[in-house]
């Protein structure tokens, strides 16, 4: 996915996960290795509410992959 897309997909219908998703875009993604690259292109197909409740510790993903990109995302936020 080209950054372009990354960017507007990062973009979400609620201002929490857009302070969030965007920052992390802009400083941290570029630093990410190819796999957890993915895996952020990835998580950006779920739903708005479940990332919200990953990020606010509400709840786990199921997915091993999905928790392990929600992990690196808290721990660069500083929200971990």
């Amino acid at each position: 996915m080209d950054y372009h897309r990354l960017r507007w997909a990062s973009r979400r219908g609620m201002l929490e996960l857009d302070l969030i998703l965007e920052p992390f875009l802009e400083n941290v993604y570029p630093t990410l290795t190819e796999e957890e690259q993915v895996l952020y292109q990835h998580l950006l197909e779920s739903e708005d509410q479940d990332l919200f409740n990953w990020f606010l510790n509400k709840t786990v993903p199921k997915d091993e992959s999905t928790a392990r990109i929600v992990k690196v995302i808290l721990k660069h936020t500083g929200m971990q």
